[in-house]
């Protein structure tokens, strides 16, 4: 069975280890592969594969065609496969999987330590201490931007899945209010379910944790900034293109919006002229939120679950099914 893996540096840059997959099949792997200028070297790497498994490597209708009939698997080194044509495979039989329970905690994690900092811009004031501000100051202390309680705000959270539901817990615990909109999702402690208009309205910090789906992109707009509390922040872990970077900047700049913390981009990696880099009241972390080595380690035990699976005939974890 030949397993070809087209990225593989992001998940492994080398302190963890393939051999779960290396027993499962003749297992090849490539750091990264170049797509932007078409589709040649993912089919000179991925010929005769049965087995592809991506990140972020896209995987076209004709890529498909392509290796097609030897590919019967493609498996997603993440939550988000937006990079396959799952109709394309659907169409020649191949299944597609990804990994959807792995970062549940970084993720949570990671957006809170982006409200923590639009909150106490701890490392700013840090690098002041160190730079002598401290040490010249004829006070015991000082700050350089107004510091934010997060206690007896309203915390809400667009979409209320695993991720949402555990930063609705962190959020909770800071003893924040805790809005959550979601279709489908159910309701559960301790968020309290409203419609996206009352969520705007009310919170002080908006998080987003919803996947990009035709009718997600761009939900927060100038539309829908317009419906938000001025002086409120947003926090972006999920998917860049969530939110419309320029009604975003335009919100910044002209003080409805405190404040956004983005580990995720509309374009990545983004353009060295993105004007949000030049906004001081804008964090932008470079997609990192799933990669604590503890997280890289789940995501790797469960695509190689999922390869077994797929050997054994009980596929899991399908989203082309």
């Amino acid at each position: 069975m030949k397993i070809v893996i087209l990225d593989g540096y992001t998940e492994n840059p080398g302190d963890l280890s393939w051999a779960g997959l290396e027993a499962l099949g003749d297992l090849t792997v490539y750091d990264r592969t170049p797509f932007r200028d078409g589709d040649e070297e993912i089919l000179r790497r991925a010929k005769g594969a049965e087995i592809l498994l991506v990140n972020k490597t896209p995987v076209s209708g004709a890529v498909i065609d392509a290796l097609s009939p030897e590919l019967k698997y493609i498996g997603v080194l993440a939550t988000g496969y937006n990079v396959i044509d799952t109709a394309a495979a659907r169409a020649h039989g191949v299944l597609v999987s990804n990994i959807p329970t792995y970062a549940t905690n970084s993720v949570a994690q990671m957006t809170m330590a982006l409200l923590l900092e639009l909150c106490h811009h701890v490392g700013d004031h840090s690098r002041a201490v160190k730079a002598g501000k401290w040490s010249r100051c004829e006070d015991f202390c000082f700050w350089d931007t107004p510091l934010i309680e997060l206690a007896g705000k309203t915390f809400g959270i667009i979409g209320y899945g695993r991720i949402g539901r555990a930063v609705g817990k962190l959020a909770a615990a800071f003893g924040m209010r805790v809005l959550a909109y979601d279709e489908k999702a159910p309701a559960a402690p301790p968020a309290e379910k409203v419609d996206l208009p009352t969520l705007l309205r009310e919170s002080d910090v908006v998080s987003l944790h919803c996947p990009l789906l035709p009718d997600t992109q761009h939900l927060l707009c100038d539309e829908t900034i317009a419906q938000m509390k001025t002086g409120a922040l947003v926090l972006n872990t999920s998917r860049g293109p969530l939110i419309d970077e320029r009604a975003l900047l335009a919100a910044l700049q002209s003080g409805k919006l405190a404040g956004a913390g983005l580990d995720v981009l509309e374009v990545e990696p983004p353009r060295e002229d993105n004007p949000l880099f030049k906004e001081p009241h804008c964090l932008v972390t470079p997609h990192i939120s799933w990669a604590p080595k503890e997280s890289r380690a789940r995501l790797m035990d469960i695509a190689v679950e999922n390869v077994r699976s797929f050997l054994e005939g009980h596929p899991q974890n399908l989203v082309n099914a």
